[in-house]
């Protein structure tokens, strides 16, 4: 009898592993737009002194904090916030957690409490991802040069549809990501956008220690026998309707 009820609980525990292995990270990409000295000032030493603080405090950590290394003539300043979180559950909680933080309340109080005509920042966007399967959490970048001069390369590759999407998701499985791994391009995160403004999209971020570093590694990808194999195949064609390439710097408060 006790073998025949060790025999039953064998495969649950095992199910009970593979559903654990197959977790994914959800990611959110938080934009903050700003116009003024002061805006950026303010929303910079929130994040730096409250929030990047209180995330830790429950347990969300590498969370990374960029700006744009390109200067538009627009006067909009931009901060990008990447936060992973373990499940969707931790992300929906967040708001709710912070509000019964006092520590963060203290801290962030000029962000937090300014009034409608000082507002810190002109609107919020955001994008929530949930990472590959295989590619399950964020990995930080090993780089350890100056920040100034690492290049943080965020894309983003849209399709015709949904269906296209998971085309263009399946060619990562198919060799991308070993050739990616091969090259060094020291990737974050790659993941699926599943609540934002452009969808059906995905989104992945690689890093270098500079421009030359970052030209030379894509030079090599293009160049590769496994690209030129990969990108032929007659099932991968006509996968992405857009690209769009984005470079940033993190921040001196960036947990990478």
């Amino acid at each position: 009898m006790k073998k025949t009820l060790i025999l039953l609980f064998i495969p649950i525990i095992l199910l009970s592993h593979k559903l654990c292995a197959q977790q994914r990270d959800i990611y959110q990409i938080k934009t903050y737009l700003m116009n003024t000295p002061q805006q950026v000032e303010t929303t910079e030493n929130f994040l730096k002194d409250a929030y990047l603080p209180a995330l830790k405090r429950l347990g969300i950590k590498s969370v990374g904090v960029f700006k744009p290394k390109t200067i538009d003539a627009d006067s909009i300043k931009k901060v990008m916030v990447l936060i992973p979180f373990s499940s969707l559950e931790q992300f929906s909680g967040l708001e709710s957690q912070l509000s019964n933080d006092n520590t963060y309340a203290t801290a962030g109080a000029a962000y937090l409490n300014a009034p409608h005509n000082n507002k810190p920042y002109l609107r919020i966007e955001s994008v929530l991802l949930e990472a590959f399967r295989g590619r399950t959490n964020i990995k930080p970048s090993p780089l350890s040069n100056s920040r100034e001069e690492r290049v943080y390369e965020l894309r983003s590759y849209e399709s015709y549809s949904e269906a296209i999407l998971q085309n263009k998701i399946d060619m990562f499985h198919a060799g991308e990501f070993e050739l990616f791994d091969s090259l060094d391009f020291n990737a974050v995160f790659y993941a699926e956008v599943i609540s934002g403004p452009k969808m059906p999209n995905l989104m992945y971020m690689t890093t270098f220690a500079n421009q030359e570093s970052r030209d030379a590694h894509w030079k090599a990808f293009f160049a590769s026998p496994e690209w030129k194999v990969l990108s032929a195949k007659p099932e991968f064609k006509n996968n992405v309707s857009k690209n769009d390439i984005l470079f940033l710097t993190p921040t001196d408060y960036s947990d990478y």
